[in-house]
């Protein structure tokens, strides 16, 4: 039996982390310089706790603690506990959104650059984060028109001449180290002045380009110096997009306000990187009912930048946290260098804090429950589902593609294509497929030709682009989706598979699966079903994507066939003509009701005989057809 008033006099004086429990369940978790003070005022006088405070300490059956060092130590450790366990009483940065970076992998022989949003200490360079990722896009299409540098995993240089060059290639966006004709030296500069670029080093990036353009005007190769004429063009607006002039100082700080109500918190986060306002953001606080203040500006900070990988060395914020000096020198220790936490008084720094301010509590107050149901129906929809089938840290599906399928007894057989990007249907990129080489109700051929047509006319467009209208290009019917999802088995992923591979492609592809009711039930990836009914956010897109390609792959079909087409499907069946087809839809009302009906129920019918009724029952139930009717088609 657990005595927690014996266990408050065993308390040692030391620092550390606390942690209340109910049964198996933690409760919360927090530090304290001097464990004994601390955890003893929890079962002291309730009075000045708020209702939920109250209601906590109730619920706490025992407590765990653990000696620390230090104090710093101790807020490492609660960060860590914090993270890895969601205590409901602790307050959490509810729409910790993992922004995405660029990262180039400089320690490789021949560097990659790709978007991630999972930082790691593994001696890559990290630009970001990117809260406008348009701009990001923007930047990362550039560098990939001028630098063609790779961004495939492969092991290079050990394999090298092992497979063919990939796509990017072909259209001149990687310059295909994997080929073994780029020298590691060669290949170096490209990613140096990549890193300029990043680094906002617009200057040195274009007169590099200019000395290329002059060379090729020289050579009269002009249709090339157009080409490099017009990349200085975009990286003017890609600087004048990414960067707006602010404060009057090559400084790099974070401005952090903090706004709240009585049961909800919203940080606003302005991001100044070289005297620049580069982005802004917000960002819900959960639990924030039960802290104070200078609590909930703690927490945020703690939490945040645990997991950014780049830290100013100046934190403007509203109202001083709490162990303000601890925080200081974590944050130190995070950057290698000193960090200053301060609360500005007057000047440009104080004007800045008050836009911030302003921002803050207009978003809190218009925005805070829209955003909280809006980011876990989308983002956080995302992450359970990259949680679910343990995608990697470049396969993030910003943009998810569906596929369908729909016809009546391979009559007018249509395809569909829908598309999400960031958990988001975007309309403008859906695609409607009139299949044109398949006859009959052949599903798996039918979807083989939708996706050829699709990849192919990607693969045809992005081959034949200029660099100059590539930017302008991509987004539209070019872009590529970061997962597939086929509504279908694994025959159906087979197809796609085989699809992709025919044009070098590698995207990972899962079929949408559903129970005996027709309800998505989970997704079939790399021949493993897995279950989303622990994770229902995710579970909740996947319908809603699986509906959707559904629903425009039937209007479309609708559209198509209209009534005198449905009804020609009856015309097909031996022994029934016009008179006989009419007869049968006044008696019955529709085709459905008509393919349920045995031979002696459809004699019910004025114009039908024995002989019309079995070539009825025999069209829709000889399997040897392989003919079926959804029952969205009837």
């Amino acid at each position: 039996m657990f005595d927690i008033q014996e266990e408050l006099r065993r308390l040692p004086t030391s620092p550390g982390v606390y942690i209340m429990k109910e049964g198996d369940t933690i409760l919360y978790v927090g530090k304290a310089i001097n464990l004994k003070n601390r955890v003893r005022q929890y079962f002291q006088s309730q009075r000045g706790k708020s209702p939920k405070i109250r209601k906590m300490i109730s619920r706490i059956e025992y407590f765990e603690y653990i000696v620390t060092a230090s104090e710093l130590e101790a807020l490492v450790l609660e960060n860590q506990l914090i993270k890895q366990n969601h205590p409901p009483y602790n307050t959490m940065l509810q729409d910790d959104k993992q922004y995405p970076y660029i990262k180039v992998t400089v320690d490789e022989v021949y560097p990659r650059i790709f978007v991630t949003r999972r930082v790691l200490r593994d001696n890559a360079r990290y630009f970001g984060p990117y809260t406008n990722v348009s701009a990001m896009r923007e930047t990362l299409d550039m560098l990939k028109n001028i630098y063609s540098l790779r961004h495939c995993n492969r092991r290079l240089p050990e394999d090298i001449g092992k497979e063919r060059p990939c796509l990017n290639y072909h259209i001149g966006q990687c310059m295909g180290p994997c080929t073994g004709k780029v020298t590691p030296e060669e290949y170096r500069k490209s990613v140096d002045l990549a890193l300029e670029l990043l680094n906002g080093h617009y200057q040195l990036v274009t007169d590099d380009i200019k000395e290329k353009m002059l060379a090729a005007s020289e050579a009269l190769d002009f249709e090339q110096a157009a080409i490099y004429r017009d990349q200085i063009e975009n990286l003017k607006k890609l600087g004048q997009k990414q960067r707006i002039d602010h404060a009057g100082t090559e400084d790099d700080r974070d401005v952090i306000a903090l706004a709240m109500t009585e049961d909800s918190a919203m940080v606003q986060t302005f991001f100044i990187r070289g005297g620049k306002l580069i982005g802004r953001e917000h960002f819900l606080m959960e639990g924030a009912d039960v802290e104070m203040p200078s609590e909930i500006l703690a927490a945020f900070i703690q939490q945040f930048y645990s997991g950014t990988p780049y830290v100013p060395k100046e934190l403007l914020v509203s109202v001083e946290p709490d162990d303000k000096e601890t925080l200081e020198d974590w944050l130190s220790v995070q950057k290698e260098s000193r960090v200053h936490i301060m609360v500005p008084q007057r000047g440009e720094k104080s004007h800045l804090m008050k836009l911030a301010m302003q921002n803050a509590e207009i978003t809190l107050n218009q925005f805070a429950e829209k955003l909280k149901a809006d980011e876990l129906r989308t983002h956080g929809a995302l992450m359970q589902l990259v949680d679910c089938l343990g995608l990697d840290e470049d396969e993030f599906p910003e943009r998810i593609e569906a596929y369908d399928i729909s016809n009546t007894f391979g009559f007018q057989s249509v395809g569909s294509m829908v598309v999400y990007e960031n958990g988001r249907p975007k309309n403008s990129d859906y695609r409607k497929f009139r299949i044109q080489t398949v006859q009959g109700a052949n599903d798996y051929a039918s979807m083989e030709e939708v996706l050829t047509r699709r990849f192919k006319h990607a693969f045809d467009e992005m081959r034949k682009m200029n660099a100059e209208d590539l930017d302008a290009s991509l987004g539209k019917f070019t872009r590529l989706p970061n997962l597939i999802l086929m509504d279908g088995g694994r025959g159906q992923i087979q197809i796609c598979e085989d699809v992709l591979s025919r044009f070098h492609l590698d995207i990972p592809v899962a079929g949408m699966v559903k129970d005996d009711r027709h309800r998505t039930r989970g997704l079939i990836y790399k021949d493993i079903e897995y279950s989303l009914e622990t994770y229902h956010e995710a579970l909740m897109l996947v319908t809603r994507i699986q509906d959707e390609a559904h629903r425009f792959a039937i209007t479309y079909h609708k559209k198509l066939r209209g009534d005198n087409q449905v009804a020609s499907i009856l015309d097909r069946i031996e022994h029934i003509g016009p008179t006989r087809r009419k007869d049968l839809l006044q008696t019955f009302g529709s085709i459905d009701k008509i393919r349920q009906l045995s031979e002696e129920e459809l004699l019910e019918a004025k114009t039908i005989n024995k002989q019309a009724a079995e070539s009825i029952y025999r069209f829709f139930h000889d399997p040897s057809r392989n003919e079926t009717l959804s029952e969205e088609d009837v």
